[in-house]
């Protein structure tokens, strides 16, 4: 399977309160091929939400190089590396930063208009993946007459708009009860197998990651392969 999503030898220092560094990342080797599902798990602190934003090109790493689809990050300008976070890279936060204003449909239109779609073009593609993640009858509703399962799905439809290559999810379930976690998981497992979307899913869940072709944990600032969720710290 050709690698989608690349890290090579990635490293993150911050600095400390007394200007001493501290290196969260030291050396994250990671390749994901195309329609294929990681989970990364790991003790709380040990850098899982930093190692997906370096992955988003939501920050920059302090070493080593990330690439997508073949193209480095840090060779791209600026404008370049926001097209590719637009286009080509789906973020999930386990918080579904809906705009409560919005029904759901035009939620998940918003991304499609702001890139320049025409309405009627974005509602179809809206309509569509509503439908996909179990919302057909609740396209109106905004989110405070969404349940928090209802308002993650809508989450999900958003960040396949612009058909990406990757997703990228945080805890995407961390808030949700045992039965709308479990809808969302189910839906995860489709969207590699259906969209062929390569996906990485930060979470402390046992039965999320049980659902991933691969589980990763981060120790000691690196990826390690596990066997199983119950070698899960």
């Amino acid at each position: 399977m050709s690698a989608i999503l690349e890290a090579q030898g990635l490293r993150k220092v911050y600095r400390g309160g007394d200007g001493n560094p501290i290196e969260v990342l030291t050396g994250v080797d990671l390749e994901v091929g195309r329609g294929e599902f990681v989970a990364i798990v790991g003790a709380s602190g040990a850098g899982k939400s930093t190692l997906l934003h370096l992955l988003g090109a939501l920050d920059a790493p302090s070493g080593g190089i990330v690439r997508l689809d073949g193209h480095a990050y840090a060779d791209l300008d600026p404008e370049r590396l926001a097209a590719v976070r637009n286009r080509k890279i789906g973020f999930v936060f386990q918080f579904h930063h809906l705009l409560r204003e919005f029904t759901a449909l035009e939620n998940v239109m918003l991304p499609l208009l702001i890139a320049g779609e025409t309405e009627a073009r974005a509602r179809s593609r809206a309509e569509e993946l509503l439908a996909a993640v179990g919302l057909a009858g609740r396209m109106s509703h905004r989110p405070s007459a969404l349940s928090g399962g209802e308002q993650q799905r809508t989450a999900v439809a958003r960040a396949l708009t612009a058909d990406p290559l990757v997703i990228l999810a945080d805890e995407p379930s961390g808030n949700l009860d045992y039965a709308n976690s479990e809808r969302l998981h189910q839906l995860f497992a489709r969207l590699a197998r259906e969209f062929e979307t390569a996906l990485v899913v930060v979470t402390h869940n046992r039965n999320l990651a049980g659902r991933a072709d691969r589980v990763l944990s981060l120790e000691g600032g690196r990826l390690v392969p596990l066997s199983g969720v119950e070698s899960m710290p």
